[in-house]
């Protein structure tokens, strides 16, 4: 019996979260050996040279921006750098499941983002939601307390106050911005920033084992991205959003099996109050008639798909 298109979109959300859990997990294996400025650098080669004949194909190099968005684009790339910074530098300092569970609090920060700086219409159901998911994060990191998952936490709080930046960057650009020329020049940027740095930090030979590496990580993370588009556009948003939370499952089973890391009780069910507070708040935007951008995808390099979707009006009013 075929699947519903509400299915077929889940499949598609199911399968980004393992691209992007696994290539995670495979910058991790590489950062014991390797300096971080050179894996972030790999990815965004690859993850260019797979975007470029896209570009092309697509004719994205005959957009010409003007002044509005040409500063959204600037500012949009200075919050994919400093994103990827800090994420990489976490992930190298803690669990790819403590990581991963801290990030998902991304989607809660841009929505109150959004009603903070650019005047969008949040009820107190969706502000009581953020503030839930928010002390699930602080029963994650349990500051002070033994256990807890240490002071490397910070930077991936810093790498989400970066994403919600870029996010807000994206919904001022305008809609005739093709997707792939944003991601292309953000990535391009990044590697760029990343091969200097690696130069001043000292070049490291590339072992055949981790260049595969690598290619591996830039692969997974664009099936990621490719399948999060077409599940995004495959079914409903309400079905579909939903999923994207399996990629703490991918987390802590790639994290055990690779590194032997088994979380705590209290990550998992700091975890899940987060991702039960991303979820209402999914719900209420839905209920509400809300067009949810596909850029708070957690994580850097998300493609720029809230470019080409309609923004929620900011005289739309918050249902009682």
């Amino acid at each position: 019996m075929p699947l519903s298109e509400n299915s077929r979109g889940a499949a598609f959300m199911a399968v980004a979260t393992v691209g992007f859990a696994l290539n995670d997990a495979l910058l991790k294996v590489t950062f014991e050996t390797m300096p971080i400025s050179q894996g972030v650098f790999f990815r965004s080669l690859f993850a260019s040279l797979f975007m470029l004949p896209l570009a092309f194909y697509t004719h994205a190099f005959r957009f010409r921006p003007g002044r509005k968005d040409k500063i959204a684009l600037a500012v949009r790339t200075m919050g994919e750098i400093g994103a990827t910074v800090f994420f990489m530098i976490g992930l190298s300092k803690i669990s790819l499941a403590d990581a991963t569970a801290v990030v998902q609090v991304t989607p809660l920060a841009v929505t109150m983002a959004a009603a903070l700086f650019l005047g969008e219409p949040v009820g107190w159901r969706r502000w009581s939601a953020i503030g839930v998911g928010f002390i699930g994060v602080i029963i994650m990191i349990r500051p002070g307390a033994e256990g807890g998952i240490g002071s490397a936490v910070i930077y991936p709080i810093i790498s989400v106050c970066f994403v919600v930046l870029r996010d807000i960057a994206t919904r001022q650009l305008s809609r005739d911005t093709p997707s792939l020329y944003a991601s292309l020049l953000t990535s391009a940027c990044v590697g760029l920033i990343a091969l200097m740095v690696s130069f001043m930090e000292g070049w490291r030979a590339v072992s055949l084992e981790t260049m595969g590496l690598y290619s591996g990580s830039a692969f997974a993370i664009m099936v990621g991205y490719v399948c999060m588009v077409v599940a995004m556009r495959t079914g409903d948003i309400a079905s579909v959003s939903p999923f994207r939370y399996t990629v703490l499952m991918w987390a802590f089973i790639f994290g055990y099996l690779i590194f032997g890391d088994i979380p705590d009780l209290l990550t998992i069910v700091g975890a899940l109050i987060v991702a039960a507070a991303g979820l209402y708040t999914l719900w209420r935007e839905t209920v509400l008639g809300r067009r949810v951008t596909l850029t708070s995808t957690n994580r850097p390099f998300a493609p720029v798909e809230g470019a080409s979707l309609e923004a929620p009006s900011k005289g739309e009013k918050e249902d009682a």
